[in-house]
């Protein structure tokens, strides 16, 4: 029988951990008295994982480290007391594209031999100046939340976190001209002020805030349409949710858009003026719309499943452990 692993991650990303927690092995989250960003556990989620105390890491078997921010280096080392990639192994999942000096910005692990570097995009492979760390590329894996699509009302679904703070990186500055094409429902957090920042009235642009998954989902497939307008942050896991649900997407050329939507499951364009024709045509067009979302599904749940999704994991884990 194949030996499972003992994994110490962090909950970092929660729909990503969500999916990587689901696979065979055993997952140790370190736990805070004071709980907080590097020692908050499972957060109060239902997940198949052991919380343990930071005081007892020391004496708990670990197979391998997974980090996702450069500061976790130091805190494994130290809760620990064996170094990631010499004394225990260790791997990095980069979740973000790089900011800075693109394309120079030099990645924390870069030039290091002993933890392999993860991307979750092949367009942050490509972005981060890694030197000669190795890299690979593991694409996101997503819970399938089934077929929920309706399209009966005729507005956008857009899902941006902060868009106030985070401005044009969320591409929050193109919301007046897409509301041109069709009205804008955004689900987040952080929405308070959206409709002032942006001109928009609540005629043209509607926040409902930050929901729990399964309203969510059922919310957005409501909706005609999955407006993805986010100018330079890694792929957005609510994209590749959204083609689950079997949502047609119009989505701004950037990033790894361009892979991960194909020409028979939306629009994918760096011209404002096309993202604003095709909310206009799917408006017009239920039947069109519910096609490109059948197709946008049918590419998800071939590309962004969880069977292929843990399978690449549980060789990575297997290999850097042996």
């Amino acid at each position: 029988m194949t030996r499972r692993l003992r994994v110490l991650v962090w909950h970092v990303h929660g729909s990503w951990l969500d999916a990587f927690v689901r696979g065979d092995h055993e997952y140790l989250l370190p736990v805070l008295p004071e709980r907080g960003p590097w020692g908050g556990g499972t957060c109060g989620r239902d997940w198949p994982v052991r919380e343990v105390s930071v005081s007892d890491l020391a004496g708990t078997e670990v197979d391998v480290v997974v980090l996702q921010r450069p500061e976790e280096l130091d805190l494994a080392a130290r809760w620990l007391h064996r170094e990631p990639g010499r004394d225990v192994p260790a791997v990095y999942v980069e979740h973000n594209t790089p900011r800075g000096e693109v394309p120079d910005t030099r990645h924390p692990l870069g030039g290091r031999d002993d933890i392999p570097l993860v991307h979750v995009t092949h367009f942050n492979e490509l972005m981060w100046d890694a030197g000669s760390a190795p890299t690979t590329v593991i694409e996101h894996g997503v819970v399938d939340p089934g077929y929920r699509y309706t399209g009966e009302l005729c507005r956008a679904a857009v899902v941006i976190n902060e868009p106030v703070r985070r401005w044009r990186v969320t591409g929050t500055d193109l919301l007046p001209r897409l509301a041109q094409g069709m009205e804008l429902d955004v689900f987040g957090m952080g929405l308070d002020g959206l409709g002032r920042a942006v001109g928009l009235g609540a005629e043209r642009l509607h926040t409902v805030g930050d929901l729990p998954a399964a309203r969510l989902h059922e919310a957005m497939g409501r909706r005609r349409v999955y407006l993805h307008p986010v100018r330079w942050t890694s792929l957005g896991l609510s994209l590749i949710e959204a083609m689950h649900l079997g949502m047609p997407v119009v989505a701004l050329g950037a990033t790894e858009a361009a892979r991960a939507v194909l020409p028979d499951a939306g629009v994918v364009s760096t011209r404002l003026d096309d993202l604003t024709a095709a909310l206009r045509d799917l408006a017009c067009d239920h039947a069109m719309a519910t096609q490109l979302g059948k197709n946008a599904r049918e590419f998800a749940l071939r590309h962004y499943g969880m069977p292929q999704f843990l399978n690449r994991w549980d060789e990575l884990l297997r290999h850097v452990a042996r």
